[in-house]
């Protein structure tokens, strides 16, 4: 007999759901005729009405439409735009549960692959997080004219939607480009080439005596006209902004004002008594302050000393291993990026740091193809991306270092990792999450691993 494998209808009405908790993605979690529901914009604890717009075999998706009974953790977004904008998730929680909300999913995931008896038991640090608002130095804001409005829209995208959310504000982004965004959607609709700026790179330095402190990428998809160069360049003037143009992919990227100085912004890390340079394109932490109060949590963790040889993968440009240097007898930063490569010596040079060396390769080769492994290193930090590390592993296992730290920005990569070291090794000695993008359930973390004294060293 033929099985009928079609999925039921959705409901057209809305539908009352209680919500019993948050996914790891920051959605509410209830059941309707025994589906799980995930419910965007409704809390733990809260009855809501919600109306469907996804149904698959096991789940459904629902958006709140009313909220019946409010949890005590629901605030008022301090954002006008929150309910339509896609760039945060969470403005209606209160901070101090969001944060809670970050622990709790961290830890669940690293106890499902380390248990919870006495023996797998690990510290768990405090939350690392700083102001709530105004953090965000680097963005990426979508432009696109909309002829029903008559006007550019610039911002992040609309939840669930391709379209542009229709805001002259972002309370999330640094206050120097917030106020800006309601002049360059007006400098962008004033261009002969309009229609053909579909997105603007923002990325936010410190200030320093004579530097820069925000530059703008603008892409563009056909030739300015000399008209829409002057019109950039007397922006550039008029807010103190540094101005590029990027006509085709990132090599194509160059400063259209002012001309004849770097292509460098800055930022400063005080307690180490460093300053860094980087170009806007280059990755660097959206969020200055968590970014500081991070190094400082990982270097105690590491439990540096002057005679220490360490080394840093996924360097960057030397964000962890530039404070490093200033404790340790040595510090080697690898990274596969060559250009990330060059600024971690430029700004090794700059703060006339000798004992940090920089190195680019393949971090994915096996351990017999690093030649960088084979002086030995005591203490090893690394920082990978959201794939996690586990092609590297076998390396940092063979070099026996005496501790770990593993900065992650993805919750489930480092459980899978916290795994493959136990099996390598090492046990998880202690776990914090980081709050580096309040109001998004983007999860960031520090874990600290020790050999295992059963296993030898």
């Amino acid at each position: 007999m033929r099985r009928n494998n079609r999925k039921s209808s959705l409901p057209k009405q809305s539908q009352h759901l209680h919500v019993h908790k948050l996914s790891h993605e920051g959605r509410g979690i209830a059941h309707h005729d025994g589906k799980v529901v995930f419910v965007d914009g409704a809390l733990p604890g809260e009855d809501v009405k919600a109306h469907f717009i996804v149904n698959k075999g096991s789940y459904a998706e629902a958006i709140t439409d009313e909220v019946i009974t409010p949890a005590a953790e629901r605030v008022s977004p301090a954002c006008p735009f929150f309910s339509i904008c896609g760039g945060c998730s969470l403005q209606h929680y209160a901070s101090t549960a969001q944060l809670l909300f970050k622990e709790t999913v961290l830890h669940e995931r690293l106890q499902h692959v380390v248990g919870t008896t006495a023996a797998a038991r690990y510290e768990k640090l405090p939350a690392i997080a700083s102001s709530v608002y105004g953090y965000r130095r680097k963005a990426r804001l979508a432009a696109r004219f909309v002829a029903k409005k008559g006007k550019i829209l610039l911002g992040f995208r609309e939840r669930h939607s391709s379209f542009i959310t229709d805001m002259d504000s972002c309370v999330i982004l640094d206050p120097e480009v917030n106020l800006l965004l309601p002049a360059l959607a007006a400098l962008i609709g004033g261009l002969s080439a309009y229609q053909h700026i579909p997105q603007i790179e923002v990325a936010v330095g410190e200030a320093g005596a004579g530097k820069s402190t925000c530059a703008l990428i603008f892409r563009h998809l056909q030739e300015l006209t000399e008209a829409d160069t002057d019109a950039l360049i007397a922006f550039s003037k008029s807010h103190l902004v540094d101005v590029y143009l990027q006509p085709q992919g990132h090599d194509s990227v160059h400063k259209l004002h002012p001309q004849h100085t770097e292509d460098r912004l800055y930022y400063y890390l005080p307690d180490f008594k460093l300053d860094f340079a980087f170009h806007p394109l280059d990755f660097t932490q959206v969020n200055a302050d968590v970014n500081k109060l991070m190094i400082a949590k990982a270097i105690g963790l590491l439990e540096l000393n002057a005679t220490d040889r360490v080394l840093d993968l996924f360097c960057g440009l030397g964000n962890f291993t530039l404070p490093m240097a200033t404790i340790a007898a040595h510090v080697v930063g690898v990274e596969g990026s060559v250009a990330m490569v060059e600024r971690g010596e430029e700004n090794a040079r700059r703060n006339n740091i000798s004992n940090a060396k920089f190195l680019c390769a393949d971090l994915t080769l096996p351990p017999s193809q690093h030649v960088w492994l084979q002086p030995g290193f005591d203490k090893v930090l690394l920082d990978p991306p959201r794939s996690g590390a586990q092609e590297v592993l076998p390396a940092i296992v063979a070099a026996r270092p005496k501790r770990i730290v593993y900065v992650s920005c993805n919750t489930a990569t480092l459980a899978r990792d916290t795994e493959l070291l136990a099996l390598q090794g090492y046990q998880l000695q202690a776990a914090g999450a980081m709050d580096m993008f309040p109001h998004t359930s983007h999860v960031e973390a520090m874990a600290l691993f020790t050999p295992d004294p059963k296993l030898g060293n």
